[in-house]
């Protein structure tokens, strides 16, 4: 099978006269990579909907050309693509070929009856986003994930087809099962086709197998089994993949399938005693995630996954949960191999349309836009496509059919309840808290639920199914739990007890939690709670409190994907090893230490001014030293994760120290710094060699930390110059983030290959693409005002 990456296109948001026939002109238009996210090219405005970011929508053309040899004359070949938001309608050498609503789900299209094999063909696609409060948070606009077009014989194996089930067994072996189907599209020719299949599994087992002769236009199932004597289980700690190669052979056809990768593992999630990983029990320990990030909006490369999952396994996280709506391919492919554990989500909305924040995060009265428009007519396929693309990850362990569907009032309610609030509910009107016979009535999502289970079980009766529920109070009452085989709450760890009870035979989890360590301990305390999924792990665009401020301070790591005091207090509650973390604040302003909000990892103030010192530790004792000057040895009580001091800022140094119980002293220490003298540029690697190439194709992504430090090469978290960056050679600018979410400047700028932010904290990453095999040197440029320009070579 050949695979042909499709990323470099022509792009307008004009408005042309049939840009779909083959024969137009779009020498004019834009040139693009894709991935490509349009909307946050363009500047943030309040008028544009708070909830996704302030930034517009509007309806984008794309159209790019590919060659194909005559060798592919009389082979298939199919157009595919991995995301596009949103109302997307394609064609080929100007034949219609067909469109999805959802931007979220996978297109693929057939392209054998009008692609050329000795001409060039043309790809037109119009993506449609007028609707620009159709989401709770940013979502993007355009092509912003993969697209390829792939060509085989026409005796093939359809790769959805292709399940893959594993569990160890006894004395020591595990039992592969492969299933699927070969099909034998020649219907032209006369006779049948003997078909054999070779399996190779990463050097432990190849098999030939014959699966006996295939009609013209049949299709034929087929069962492997193979046995792995001594099995390496796939584990977070231990995530080993085996390699799977299916190739079919029969006269006159050749077809390999796509290389896939399969981890042997068990899961089991227990009413009385939790989540079981491989026999043995394991809390979760997750975040949720949006999929933008930052100023690459929606079109995030594989490798900015990587650097932001390193981050997170590196604090102690272990779960990912998609919120909520299937995220970029690559992302699973990353959690395989970076041994995360995923509760793939569906959506956000059923047929009942949720509030969507024009003006500020509960600024009533709210805007009704949404994929419950198209949930009656796309769900079951969208969802089926969920499934069936995620099935043969070891990483998935869960799939959630919906999220907070039973939000009190928004739209369903109930007699059971004359007044609902929810958990998000501040500044609502009474009106809207009030029951009303004219609303939805709740008892309905039962019934939905039931159909979303049946479709997932249809495709997939090996991972369990929830719902992330937002109101128990009365759905649990009505039956919405009924079709479920997990329980997942949110925010409501009130509950577990009480309905442990109620529910028996019901595993339990935290399908959506805060950051306190009271949410934490409903984990610890209970065996049967199999764990907890932050809200969030990262930053994200969008569900914006009200302008300038465009996103969501609710991560650990940034926009930028750096590294919040947040996730260090986390990395102490999630770990085991003895750790302390000193951070400071201004005494006076409102610090919240018990979610590391107003806080800084500086010691720099005002000559006197009273500050507030602030250690996370999982030690029982500290003492503080300013200057080698005590200000006492603290006790940590047993609920606390802490130690807090007041003490005058005097220029120096912080430092902390304790005992851990093998009586090793661990300390911390904290500088004045000087004024910054420097800039530093690296270009971020990856811990370990990747297992693959996952953004494939002609380019490959750069990422360039910056960090801004003193003459002793020390943080200055405190100074924020602009920063121009230029780039020199064969190579695309393709923004850079600071992670400020009150930073409303552009993203884009005139220059392609020029950009400017400020530093934020003391650091940014820049974003650039290179293309493979150039030999042209690219030379990225970085001056930052009153500092000499640095370069760095990629």
């Amino acid at each position: 099978m050949e695979l042909l990456y499709l990323q470099d296109w022509q792009f307008s948001l004009a408005s042309h006269q049939d840009p779909w026939q083959h024969d137009f002109d779009d020498s004019a238009w834009q040139s693009v990579v894709v991935p490509h996210d349009w909307a946050v090219s363009q500047p943030f405005l309040p008028q544009n909907s708070s909830g996704t970011g302030y930034l517009p929508g509007g309806t984008g053309w794309y159209r790019t050309r590919f060659a194909l040899p005559k060798a592919t004359a009389q082979k298939l070949v199919f157009l595919n693509f991995d995301g596009v938001y949103k109302h997307s309608k394609v064609w080929c050498n100007g034949y219609y070929l067909g469109g999805r609503a959802s931007g979220y789900s996978r297109g693929r299209y057939a392209l054998s009856h009008c692609v050329h094999a000795d001409k060039e063909n043309v790809i037109a696609v119009q993506v449609s986003h007028e609707d620009i409060a159709d989401s709770r948070w940013y979502t993007g606009s355009g092509i912003f994930r993969k697209v390829t077009v792939q060509v085989h014989d026409p005796v093939y194996i359809p790769q959805d087809s292709i399940v893959i089930t594993s569990e160890p067994g006894d004395n020591g072996t595990a039992t592969l099962l492969i299933t699927g189907e070969a099909l034998n599209m020649r219907s032209d020719e006369a006779g049948n086709v003997e078909i054999g299949l070779n399996v190779s599994l990463t050097e432990v087992s190849r098999q030939k197998v014959s699966i006996g002769t295939l009609a013209p236009s049949a299709r034929k199932p087929f069962v492997i089994r193979v046995t792995i004597p001594c099995p390496q289980l796939w584990s977070p700690d231990t995530p080993f993949l085996y390699n799977v190669g299916l190739e079919l052979s029969a006269s006159n056809a050749h077809y390999v399938a796509l290389p896939m990768r399969v981890g042997i593992r068990s899961i089991c999630f227990d009413a009385d005693k939790g989540f079981f990983l491989n026999g043995k029990a394991l809390k979760l320990k997750g975040v949720c995630v949006h999929d933008d990030a930052g100023c690459l909006g929606g079109a995030v490369w594989a490798d900015v996954w990587r650097r932001r999952l390193e981050k997170l396994k590196a604090m102690g996280c272990n779960a990912i949960r998609t919120s909520h709506n299937p995220h970029t391919p690559e992302l699973y492919e990353l959690c395989d191999e970076l041994g995360f554990m995923v509760m793939e989500e569906a959506f956000d909305e059923w047929e009942g349309c949720k509030n969507k924040w024009f003006y500020g995060h509960n600024v009533y009265p709210p805007v009704h836009q949404g994929y419950y428009e198209d949930f009656p007519e796309w769900h079951e396929r969208d969802l089926a496509d969920m499934v069936i693309r995620g099935r043969n990850h070891p990483s998935i362990i869960a799939w959630s059919v919906g999220n907070e569907i039973d939000y009190p009032n928004d739209p369903y309610c109930h007699p059971l309840f004359k007044e609902m609030l929810g958990n998000n509910d501040k500044n609502k009107p009474k009106k809207e808290m009030l029951y009303s016979e004219n609303s939805p009535n709740m008892e309905h999502l039962a019934t939905i639920a039931a159909e979303l289970v049946r479709i997932v079980k249809r495709h997939d009766n090996t991972r369990p199914v929830l719902a992330a529920a937002a109101f128990p109070e009365l759905s649990s009452q009505i039956g919405f739990f009924d079709s479920f085989d997990i329980i997942g709450y949110n925010y409501k760890e009130q509950f577990y007890e009480t309905d442990h009870q109620r529910f028996p035979q019901l595993p339990i989890l935290g399908s959506e939690n805060s950051h306190s360590l009271q949410a934490w301990k409903a984990v610890t305390d209970h065996e049967y709670i199999s764990g907890q999924f932050l809200w969030t792990g990262i930053d994200f665009l969008g569900e914006a409190f009200g302008w300038p401020i465009r996103g969501s301070f609710a991560g650990l790591l940034d926009l930028a994907g750096n590294e919040k005091v947040g996730y260090y207090r986390r990395k102490i509650l999630w770990q085991d090893a003895p750790q302390v973390y000193l951070v400071t604040g201004y005494a006076q302003e409102r610090l919240r230490p018990e979610l590391g909000e107003g806080l800084f990892r500086s010691w720099n103030y005002q000559p006197n001014a009273e500050v507030t010192v602030v250690c996370y530790t999982n030690l029982d004792e500290l003492e503080l030293f300013c200057n080698e000057v005590s200000y006492a040895c603290q006790k940590r009580p047993a609920n606390r994760e802490y130690l807090l001091w007041k003490i005058p800022f005097m220029r120096g140094s912080l430092r902390v120290i304790g005992r851990a119980p093998n009586g090793d002293i661990v300390s911390d220490t904290l500088e004045s710094t000087l004024p910054a003298t420097q800039v530093r540029l690296h270009q971020w690697q990856a811990d370990k060699a990747p297992l693959a190439d996952y953004d494939g194709g002609k380019y490959r992504i750069a990422q360039i930390e910056l960090d801004l430090l003193d003459e002793q090469n020390r943080l200055c978290v405190m100074e924020t110059p602009l920063v121009t960056v230029s780039l020199a050679g064969a190579g695309i600018l393709l923004g850079m983030e600071n992670g400020n979410l009150a930073d409303c400047d552009a993203y884009s700028s005139p220059h392609r290959a020029t950009r400017w932010r400020h530093v934020f904290h003391g650091r940014l990453v820049i974003y650039a693409l290179t293309e493979r095999g150039n030999p042209e040197p690219l030379t990225l440029t970085a001056t930052a005002e009153g500092f000499l320009p640095v370069k760095i070579h990629i």
